[in-house]
């Protein structure tokens, strides 16, 4: 079921994902060779804490940190750890969430461990501009294949695979509610988008095939043919007139740009 939220349920949906947003900002400042996933975890955890939050994703399922940390062929889920240490020419995925008033926030960024290859920074960017495609179409009226297929479409014009075994979905009081939000698709096909709504945005993009394996530890995703992949994600409120982002990636820029 879709549940279509208030005004006031939108804005405490937008307090939490600028809680994320800042937390990544946090997390990504400390991104640098030779710390661990589970440092950066550890940050993120405390940073939520410290404002009255609690992590969404501890104990999620079972999950067991408060953040998904993805690196280079990881794709989401990668689980941290005081054995991964990040290394220059890294690229790192951070997937965080929180859980505050009775609402949810979640949102991801792909961030770079100091001097990357020019091909990987390339997958970054159009993972990014795949993402702000999708949600120029989250508008009352549309519906969510028009999000699809304009992940897709951008993703795909450079060679690049898109993910199908991943999907965004609906946010509220749950972390995961319907409808989902897959990055292919076709226009015109999908659940129709409702002034309300509010939904994640996730593309999934991998440089090489977009064939993934789903690794024994029961969460971490990586690409098959092991080569890179980036993921982004926006939390973004339908409304009449077009997309309302709830999450801030200037916050997080802003901070790396430092």
């Amino acid at each position: 079921m879709i549940y279509l939220k208030t005004d006031e349920e939108i804005e405490l949906l937008r307090e939490n994902n600028l809680l994320v947003s800042r937390t990544l900002a946090e997390v990504g400042r400390r991104i640098v060779p030779g710390v661990t996933t589970k440092e950066l975890d550890k940050i993120a955890e405390d940073f939520i804490r410290s404002h009255g939050a609690v992590p969404a994703f501890l104990g999620y399922e079972g999950y067991p940190a408060s953040l998904c940390i993805s690196v280079n062929e990881e794709v989401v889920h990668g689980i941290p750890s005081s054995k991964r240490v990040l290394r220059e020419g890294d690229i790192v995925s951070v997937d965080c969430g929180t859980f505050m008033k009775g609402f949810v926030g979640d949102s991801a960024y792909t961030f770079a461990v100091g001097e990357v290859a020019q091909e990987v920074r390339q997958l970054m960017d159009v993972t990014k501009e795949a993402l702000y495609k999708g949600t120029a179409q989250a508008k009352a009226g549309n519906r969510v294949g028009d999000i699809s297929v304009a992940v897709q479409e951008y993703a795909e014009s450079f060679g690049y695979g898109v993910v199908r075994e991943l999907e965004g979905h609906g946010l509220g009081r749950k972390m995961h509610e319907d409808p989902g939000v897959p990055n292919y698709g076709a226009r015109g096909r999908g659940p129709l988008l409702k002034e309300g709504m509010v939904i994640c945005i996730e593309p999934m993009i991998t440089m090489g095939g977009r064939s993934v394996v789903f690794e024994r530890d029961g969460w971490t995703v990586r690409t098959r043919d092991r080569k890179p992949a980036a993921h982004y994600e926006f939390a973004v409120a339908i409304r009449k007139n077009g997309p309302d982002v709830l999450t801030d990636f200037s916050i997080i820029e802003q901070e790396l740009n430092k």
